[in-house]
């Protein structure tokens, strides 16, 4: 690959780097992260973060002159959701799916480790509080997932290994891709029968508000709820009323809608509402696996090949 190639990149320096040491004659011009304006004439490809936490009005028009001279848009994210929805018009688009599923997996089974060990509750500061406090064994316990891609099977593999049992929703009759997980019928008999339910699953008009107060009614005793998808997948008001009722013991919400939340929004004070700022994905490798996939797609887009994860609009992913 020594053709010269120019590269529009709204990507963090580090990245940007890697793009120019990996790939010869390779430009990389970088572009303010948010809204899109103008591009750089030359500019053939074009690496975009999400526009939606830069407050950009997503349903806003298009740019004068857009797609100017792209041909092709590689997003940083796996979600579709936070980009405009003429930036799937144009050019031909490709995700960087399944690229933050192992910081994620790892972090939803933190979650589900700091409810089960009561961290960071059961660590003490004086001589009083030396007493035993009974925690949760995890062996043995039942993890259910919603959305069994990437990050699901990820999570899947880290779960049996620890002991879990794993069950899973499937669209199809397909057995699910990791051995040892078994299906269950529905989302609500995902609730019904685990103890842990993370949920995995893309941001789509199927999914929004999934979890409702239909499904959380049937949630078993005790049930603590982990989101590391899109907060649109769960009823916020339904929710709040399920944790008020005592049929959801602990919500651990990496995600929310909107993002971030109003100051005054519930979910900041509230005693069994752990909120974290959308931060499963952000770890050091996370720049040199988006740069593999970039590499890898671009390598495909220069010699005609088939590239990895485009995106369907119509399907959400």
């Amino acid at each position: 690959m020594s053709d010269a190639i120019v590269i529009a990149s709204q990507l963090d320096d580090r990245l940007n780097q890697l793009v120019r040491e990996r790939v010869p004659g390779a430009q990389v011009i970088e572009v303010a992260p948010g809204a899109i304006h103008a591009l750089p004439t030359e500019a053939e490809v074009l690496f975009v973060r999400p526009l939606g936490p830069h407050g950009v009005d997503l349903s806003a028009p298009p740019p004068p002159g857009w797609p100017f001279g792209v041909r092709w848009v590689q997003l940083a994210s796996a979600g579709i959701d936070f980009y405009p929805g003429w930036l799937f018009d144009g050019p031909v688009v490709t995700s960087a799916r399944g690229t933050a599923a192992e910081p994620i997996a790892e972090f939803a089974l933190a979650t589900i480790f700091a409810a089960a060990k009561h961290l960071p509750d059961s660590w003490i500061h004086q001589a009083n509080d030396w007493k035993w406090q009974p925690v949760t064994l995890l062996k043995g316990s039942t993890l259910g997932i919603f959305g069994f891609g990437a990050i699901g099977q990820a999570l899947a593999r880290k779960a049996l290994a620890l002991g879990f049992k794993v069950i899973t929703v499937r669209r199809t009759d397909a057995e699910p891709e990791v051995a040892g997980v078994q299906r269950v019928a529905d989302i609500g008999a995902l609730f019904a029968q685990a103890d842990h339910v993370v949920l995995a699953a893309p941001a789509t008009a199927a999914t929004r508000h999934i979890v409702n107060a239909q499904v959380l009614a049937q949630a078993k005793p005790g049930l603590h709820l982990v989101n590391v998808a899109r907060g649109s997948l769960i009823d916020d008001d339904a929710l709040l009323g399920a944790l008020a009722a005592g049929k959801i013991a602990l919500a651990s919400l990496d995600v929310t809608e909107p993002e971030p939340l109003p100051a005054d929004h519930p979910y900041y004070s509230h005693p069994r509402v752990r909120l974290s700022p959308h931060t499963s994905a952000i770890s050091p490798g996370i720049f040199a696996n988006l740069a593999d996939r970039f590499i890898q797609n671009l390598q495909a887009w220069r010699s005609g090949a088939t590239l990895t994860d485009v995106v369907d609009p119509q399907r959400g992913y």
